[in-house]
């Protein structure tokens, strides 16, 4: 097992070459000085042009193992890359030209590859791309790009949901304090001492031609009928009012 580790290990990456024509058009310590500044490149001035060098990774003897190379030339572009064995040629390919034109569009103005050869390896790199995707996994990604967006609206509402549930949730706290408050008033003035429902029986019974109508009067100054008939039968055991047969 040891020795197919190591085996695996020493097993030499796919090396490929693309070329795509193109020329300077401005000075190369011009575009030396504007790519300088990427950190995930290291760039030197070569004998004909700038060479941009990324090692992503190193080998057990710390040689690169996976790297790429852009020179820009006087007569185009050289792109050198290499492959894991194991890993996709056509996804590395199409990483590698992608970091390719990202170096481009930092000199649009001082470097103009051929566009024609340009977007043809882009064209061609994502073709194969798409063409090794096996039908099953189109449905699939479909499948589950649709239940993305399911699940990005259902979070969205979600969220809303969750506002407006807090919102609610003082707003109810709020009435139930008001309720409380309101509750505490109305017990305050419905309950009233016996010299002041003494006053509002005599008062009532004078404004009603010396009648009273117990469930009325209740009603009106929501006291219970059992005491404002107690209330009755003091004020006519003090002589404030008459019993009537």
């Amino acid at each position: 097992m040891a020795e197919d580790a190591q085996d695996s290990i020493l097993i030499e990456p796919i090396i490929e070459e693309l070329f795509i024509p193109g020329k300077a058009t401005a000075g190369y310590d011009k575009i030396l000085s504007r790519l300088s500044t990427l950190e995930l490149f290291y760039v030197k001035e070569s004998e004909n042009g700038v060479v941009l060098l990324r090692v992503e990774s190193r080998d057990i003897q710390k040689r690169p193992f996976l790297f790429f190379i852009i020179e820009l030339g006087d007569n185009g572009i050289r792109l050198q890359y290499s492959i894991a064995r194991d890993a996709s040629l056509k996804m590395r390919r199409l990483y590698v030209i992608k970091m390719l034109v990202s170096v481009l569009a930092l000199i649009p103005d001082a470097y103009s590859p051929s566009s024609a050869e340009l977007f043809q390896h882009i064209d061609s790199a994502i073709d194969d791309l798409i063409g090794s995707i096996p039908p099953t996994y189109s449905a699939l990604y479909n499948s589950y790009d649709s239940l993305y967006n399911e699940y990005k609206e259902i979070r969205r509402l979600n969220i809303e949901l969750t506002a407006s549930n807090k919102n609610l949730t003082v707003q109810a706290m709020q009435l139930s304090e008001e309720n409380k408050e309101l509750k505490e008033r109305l017990k305050e003035l419905e309950t009233y001492t016996e010299e002041s429902l003494m006053v509002k029986v005599q008062d009532w019974i004078e404004s009603h031609g010396n009648t009273i109508d117990l469930e009325e009067f209740s009603k009106a100054l929501h006291v219970p009928t059992p005491r404002i008939e107690q209330i009755l039968n003091k004020m006519v055991s003090m002589g404030y009012i008459e019993a009537r047969g």
